[in-house]
């Protein structure tokens, strides 16, 4: 055994140990005090979520690609629905359940551009003493995809309420995402770590081995996702500290953390493009799929077709997360990502996290806009590339 294969079987033995704790709890009936209430179920779903993305890339190499854009984008981000999809379920029953749903998905969604877009930059900066990721044409249709969903979603403030008619459209725009991807030309999978090791593995065994980290993964997040979300709202109440805000972070981090880690290390080892794209198709995933489950699960709770009311914070968090997006398109839109440019992204990102008055999320809200409108009036090449990615998105 060489001693990369040794070092990957103990990433993997350490990822499936992280969950051992909760499982065996959930085994015993033990209901641990806080703060293990919402640690050890978030630590298995941690530990599970680095399962899931390596075992999703491994798949890569056996999955056609004609469907493997729309199931594995599906696979490596059920840590992240499993959440959120319980507090839509509870929504349904319960009303004060609701705005935990939105909170858990606009969390995500501006976790990943606010954090993760610019982790990647500063990563590869650091290491290669490069201030820019210069991004391809390849890259076209989920920017495309990403602003249809974004000009969609700045309807939702306006009616205030989020419907079956969301799930159609929301979830019809993943799937045409997942079908134009397809069309696409595909190079050999790009694996890396303990996914490198799985996917040189014999086929049989790379098999076997791959539908095992998704089966122990899957039946581990499962288990975990609903004592999570409630272990959440425990330490909120425990520890005096606002149930939104760590609806809205916490699990989020959580969950999103492997994928966090994997793309920084694709950007130390030089791949920031590659690790770009995987958080850009992660961005289009979430604000689509994640985003029209909500009032299908909703409704399925209920039992009825109900508008999934929202409140004015709920609200207001819908506005900033489309506007952020919205800013972050109109950075990438030229196809380069520069220095500057995350360092933006990132402190307006972590200034708001500590600002929690309305006037204050609006005020982001219109910092991100005008930047959005300020970027795509000063530049040509933005409104002649912007041109170019809709001939491309729709297949021209």
């Amino acid at each position: 055994m060489s001693n990369s294969t040794g070092r990957y079987l103990s990433f993997i033995a350490g990822a499936v140990l992280a969950c051992v704790p909760w499982l065996a709890c959930r085994a015993m009936g033990i209901h641990p005090a806080q703060p293990w209430t919402v640690l050890t179920p978030g630590i298995c779903i941690f530990g599970a979520a680095f399962l899931l993305t390596w075992g999703a890339e491994a798949a890569e190499m056996d999955i056609p690609q004609s469907i493997s854009i729309g199931l594995l984008a599906l696979i490596a981000v059920l840590p992240e629905y499993a959440v959120d999809m319980v507090f839509a379920w509870k929504g349904g029953k319960d009303p004060t359940y609701i705005p935990f749903a939105t909170a858990n998905m606009t969390g995500a969604n501006r976790l990943l551009i606010g954090v993760g877009w610019p982790a990647v930059l500063l990563a590869y900066w650091w290491k290669h003493g490069r201030g820019a990721i210069q991004l391809s044409m390849d890259n076209a249709i989920e920017l495309g995809v990403l602003l249809a969903a974004t000009m969609y979603a700045c309807v939702l403030p306006v009616k205030g309420t989020l419907t079956i008619v969301d799930t159609v459209c929301f979830v019809g725009l993943f799937a045409f995402y997942a079908w134009r991807a397809a069309q696409q030309e595909h190079e050999e999978p790009d694996l890396e770590g303990p996914a490198e090791m799985i996917g040189n593995l014999p086929a049989f065994q790379r098999r076997a081995a791959v539908g095992a980290l998704f089966v122990f993964a899957a039946g581990a997040i499962c288990l975990s996702a609903e004592p999570f979300a409630e272990g959440i709202l425990e330490a909120g109440r425990h520890w005096g500290i606002e149930e939104f805000l760590l609806v809205q972070w916490l699990a989020p981090l959580a969950s999103e953390a492997p994928e966090f880690i994997v793309a920084i290390l694709f950007a130390l080892k030089g791949k920031a493009a590659v690790a770009m794209r995987a958080l850009i198709s992660s961005k289009v995933n979430q604000w689509t799929l994640l985003v029209g489950l909500l009032p299908f699960v909703f409704d399925l709770s209920h039992g009825s077709l109900a508008p999934m009311p929202l409140d004015a914070r709920q609200v207001e968090e819908i506005a900033l997360t489309a506007a952020q997006s919205l800013f972050g398109i109109a950075l990438l839109i030229n196809f380069e990502f520069a220095l500057a440019e995350a360092l933006a992204l990132l402190i307006l990102f972590m200034t708001q996290i500590f600002l929690h008055a309305p006037e204050a999320r609006w005020a982001f809200a219109g910092i991100y806009l005008g930047g959005s409108v300020v970027l795509m009036l000063l530049s040509a090449k933005r409104r002649e590339q912007l041109a170019e990615i809709f001939r491309r998105t729709v297949g021209r």
